[in-house]
């Protein structure tokens, strides 16, 4: 996460991308922004404000050396080097990198705003950044203009400050894995052209990723296993069991997560072998031993799937942070009269 109330935008171009699939050609500009206030008062948000809840980090990568990934190479002249000419020619550089990944008709066209920022602050140091943000989506909007003494309205198309399709900023920070890269992408009908053609990174190896992978592992268990095997009760108290433990424990130990999760020697096995089938499936390593990200823990848990669909249009959701509610006030039976199964309901007051 980063915080921007000291940042400020020292350079910024905009150039318009093509799709080389469909034999377009760029268009680039020649001279850097000149904002007027309002503009750059509504621009400012509009391209950092989603970095402020990011949790997870980058670093970029390459098959044969890190410094030949292009967009590194490109934001490290520029931070080397912060005169106009050398960040206007890597701002081309920039946009004609991310037309040679424009392999497919979905590839939208748009326009690409490279920024360099001063003044943002991340892990409580102030640090450069640039920013890489394509703008794939534009909304109509009414536009009134005089007419002949008279007021008339014209449809035109602009940029809505409200959502932005891709972004990246990259700090002029570093750690032993390498830069530190943001990305957000709102449009994930093209996941990999963005971070992995086009930016080519790798999530850094941090407790983030660790709590992310655990956690995507225990969702699939509870899918792919718990729920055929035991029922979609067992499914929903297991989830709540595991987002309990993360919110008990500022560090996961794998055989203590079994060992409280789990009353049933069969069901910690059974969890032994799908971590295995996940690491080897996903091409990850689980950790046996993390420190738990609380803001990871957030996000993945609104992901967990806690709703018992019944076949008479009736659901029942349970609270995933609450890992008694479904042992001690859901029942379920079966009603030899109706031959149909049943849940039962404790509660003192409706809400």
């Amino acid at each position: 996460m980063i915080k921007r109330t000291r940042a400020e935008i020292n350079k910024c171009i905009i150039h318009k991308v093509a799709n080389k699939y469909n034999s377009g050609q760029n268009a680039l500009s020649e001279s850097l922004v000149r904002f007027d206030e309002e503009s750059y008062e509504l621009l400012m948000p509009f391209l950092l404000k989603n970095f402020g809840t990011v949790t997870q980090s980058y670093r970029f990568s390459h098959h044969a050396d890190v410094r030949l990934n292009e967009i590194n190479k490109y934001t490290s002249d520029i931070f080397e080097d912060d005169s106009n000419e050398v960040f206007i020619e890597n701002s081309k550089n920039i946009v004609n990198h991310l037309y040679e990944q424009s392999n497919s008709a979905n590839i939208k066209t748009g326009d690409v705003i490279v920024a360099y920022f001063e003044g943002i602050e991340y892990k409580d140091v102030l640090t450069e950044a640039v920013g890489i943000f394509k703008i794939e989506s534009k909304v109509d909007f009414f536009q009134t203009y005089l007419d002949d003494e008279s007021f008339d309205v014209v449809v035109q198309k602009g940029i809505s400050t409200k959502k932005l399709d891709k972004g990246c900023l990259i700090l002029n920070s570093s750690d032993t894995e390498g830069t530190v890269v943001l990305s957000i992408d709102n449009n994930n009908y093209d996941a990999q052209y963005w971070i992995k053609n086009f930016l080519s990174v790798k999530f850094a190896d941090d407790r983030n990723l660790h709590t992310q992978n655990y956690l995507e592992m225990c969702k699939d268990f509870s899918e792919e296993i718990i729920k055929p095997e035991l029922g979609k009760q067992e499914q929903s108290s297991f989830l709540a069991n595991t987002v309990d433990y993360f919110k008990e424990h500022e560090s996961v130990d794998y055989h203590g997560f079994k060992d409280e999760v789990f009353e049933d020697d069969k069901h910690k096995d059974m969890f032994e072998d799908y971590k295995k089938h996940f690491e080897k499936l996903n091409d990850v390593l689980i950790r046996n031993n993390f420190e738990v990200s609380d803001p990871v823990l957030k996000k993945e848990k609104s992901k967990f799937k806690t709703e018992i669909k019944l076949d008479t249009n009736i659901q029942i959701k349970i609270d995933v942070d609450a890992p008694d509610a479904s042992t001690e006030y859901l029942e379920q039976g079966y009603d030899e009269d109706k031959k149909m199964k049943f849940y039962k309901v404790y509660y003192n007051a409706e809400k």
